[in-house]
């Protein structure tokens, strides 16, 4: 086998970049599993976006998360954040709600709570927002735009309807296969770009794909923090 050309070093450093986003995304699903399984979560549902998503106290690293210092349906003001790329990327379509949208959070204990989307702003990003005792809002945050952490934008709806909890929604776990499915995506999309490289440096091509596969795989398995590959490569994407 010939030594590799400059094109196919070039070519090889493309793969680790795409591997190593493709890691933190599998990483992000694999552990996550824990959160989509327990049903004691809340879920939000956005349908006009296609967003169904658990919600979590703990780290947007787990996903959409519920601000602790905020309030529970029906309580007062709720605020839910969540990444617009990367780590799963719930609120990627969040500019796309528009006012009369309905909001639905599925929340244990309290019900079925609708809101309706009463507005959408971009603010600067060291904007605050206090949640309100008593307040029937709620507000969902991320990072505008696409690729920035420049601003954020947010979503307020205004709760209009409260009913008994569809259980059925809790127990759904839609995204517990992605991580398999982006590790199988790369194998498969990386064996065919192989198939199709230049005999003579194929070899090299294949060993990579092959190579950051068997860790995609296994992080499927063994997950570790997804927030520890992207805080390697945040300078790729303009520092998101």
């Amino acid at each position: 086998m010939d030594r590799p050309t400059i094109t196919t070093v070039i070519v090889i450093i493309c793969l680790l970049i795409i591997g190593l986003y493709a890691m933190g995304e599998v990483n992000y699903f694999s552990s996550k599993i824990v959160v989509e399984r327990n049903v004691e979560a809340p879920t939000i549902i956005i349908d006009s976006i296609g967003v169904h998503e658990k919600i979590n106290n703990q780290s947007l690293s787990q996903g959409v998360m519920h601000e602790p210092t905020s309030y529970t349906p029906t309580n007062g003001d709720v605020l839910i954040f969540g990444h617009r790329t990367l780590q799963g990327s719930p609120f990627l379509r969040l500019n796309e709600i528009s006012k009369g949208d309905t909001l639905v959070l599925e929340w244990p204990g309290i019900g079925e709570v609708k809101y309706t989307v009463v507005d959408s702003k971009v603010v600067p990003a060291e904007y605050k927002l206090n949640a309100v005792e008593g307040g029937n809002s709620l507000y969902l945050i991320t990072c505008d735009p696409i690729g920035s952490t420049e601003n954020r934008l947010i979503i307020q709806g205004e709760l209009n309807e409260t009913g008994p909890i569809n259980t059925q929604v809790i127990k759904d776990n839609p995204q517990e296969s992605n991580a398999w499915i982006i590790s199988a995506i790369f194998l498969v999309v990386g064996l065919a770009f192989s198939h199709f490289y230049p005999k003579e440096q194929r070899g090299y091509i294949l060993a990579f794909v092959l190579i950051i596969s068997a860790v995609l795989f296994y992080c499927c398995i063994n997950p570790i923090p997804s927030e520890l590959i992207y805080d390697k490569i945040i300078f790729l994407n303009g520092g998101l």
